[in-house]
């Protein structure tokens, strides 16, 4: 039997790697709901020198080593976005490597997590896997030093990464504070576009899925350039719980509410809110939705709308709370940075009760 390779998108018999997976991306992603039960009543050690676990459901643990540095630990895996075997490594690679950048730290090392159906994933596919995240890691000037394979029903793809931050200079989701804009640095809709490769909406030469590709492998190193400077001290990074739920996380660990105005949200291609009208909308967004339901009151905004915010990203952007007084500051620095939206979507207000608004 022969292998089928168009820059590795195919694998044995012809097959497309999305099509061996029952979900793609951070779609994977155990949901909120559960996630919340199966950790219930777990506690990190009592440690002075633990500064960020998970009591704050923030996107990786911090751990001081000395009044200058801290270690910034995360993993992150899943199954294939894309069929093209290098993309899919460099995206995989590109949102674990965010979990850092979105504390504040920059990634120092990683370890690469590897799980795969030997029989319909061969070793070259595999091996262009792996390029593709070395690839994202040495863009990131992080150190791949080994990591770990098994066998599996389905193809699986990622990193453990270890990063440096200064104690001093974390960003986490509990420093929200009322009056801080909300700033997005990625636009929203790859998991609707992704979700329409999967069922044969859109082809693999597609513009849309082109933009979706960038986007989900360009780095947010703006993180920590923004904790370096002081400029920025909460926030996280929106992926497979969608812009709805990661916002919701951080007004619960910081006692806040949230507004938001719909109009402002960048969107990765318009032709997004007409897949999410055909019903391109995957399985991790549809439960996303229904959780929002208890956090967000939506007022007269419409379903597509609803839904791109609720869209489980995959290695989508940051998303930050910005002292108006520092709102300059940090937009010439995302402008530095480069980063593919710089959108103030809303704003931190008071509240008796944490939850989002959208106006």
């Amino acid at each position: 039997m022969a292998m089928n390779d168009t820059k590795g998108a195919k694998v044995w018999g012809g097959e497309r790697l999305t099509a061996l997976a029952s979900c793609a991306g951070c779609a994977a992603k155990v949901g909120q709901a559960a996630l919340r039960e199966i950790v219930r009543g777990l506690h990190a050690p009592v440690d002075r020198r633990l500064l960020v676990s998970t009591d704050t459901a923030d996107d990786a643990g911090v751990y001081r080593l000395d009044a200058r540095t801290a270690l910034v630990q995360t993993i992150d895996f899943f199954t294939p976005i894309v069929d093209d075997a290098f993309d899919f490594g460099r995206i995989a690679a590109t949102n674990a490597l965010s979990d850092a950048y979105a504390m504040g730290g920059r990634p120092l090392t990683a370890l690469n997590v590897v799980a795969m159906p030997l029989e319909r994933v061969p070793p070259a596919v595999i091996n262009r896997i792996l390029r593709g995240g070395a690839a994202a890691a040495k863009a990131a000037n992080c150190a791949v030093i080994g990591g770990h394979t098994i066998k599996t029903s389905e193809p699986i793809y990622g990193m453990a990464v270890t990063g440096i931050a200064h104690p001093k200079r974390l960003i986490t989701n509990a420093r929200a504070r009322v009056g801080d804009l909300l700033v997005l640095t990625k636009p929203l809709g790859v998991g609707i576009v992704t979700t329409g490769l999967k069922r044969g909406l859109i082809g693999a030469g597609d513009g849309v899925l082109r933009k979706a590709v960038r986007s989900m492998t360009t780095l947010n190193s703006a993180g920590a350039a923004l904790a370096e400077r002081g400029l920025v001290v909460a926030g996280t990074d929106v992926t497979g719980f969608g812009l709805t739920g990661h916002l919701a996380s951080m007004c619960r660990a910081s006692g806040v509410e949230a507004e938001v105005s719909a109009a402002t949200l960048p969107v990765v291609d318009r032709r997004v809110l007409g897949l999410i009208a055909e019903g391109c909308v995957p399985g991790g967004t549809r439960t996303n939705l229904q959780l929002a339901e208890e956090a967000v009151e939506w007022g007269r905004v419409e379903e597509p709308l609803r839904v791109l915010m609720a869209d489980a990203q995959t290695s989508g952007g940051l998303l930050v709370c910005v002292a108006p007084r520092r709102i300059t500051a940090v937009m010439q620095m995302l402008r530095m940075q480069k980063t593919l939206a710089a959108a103030v979507i809303g704003r931190i207000v008071r509240s008796g009760r944490p939850r989002i608004v959208v106006r």
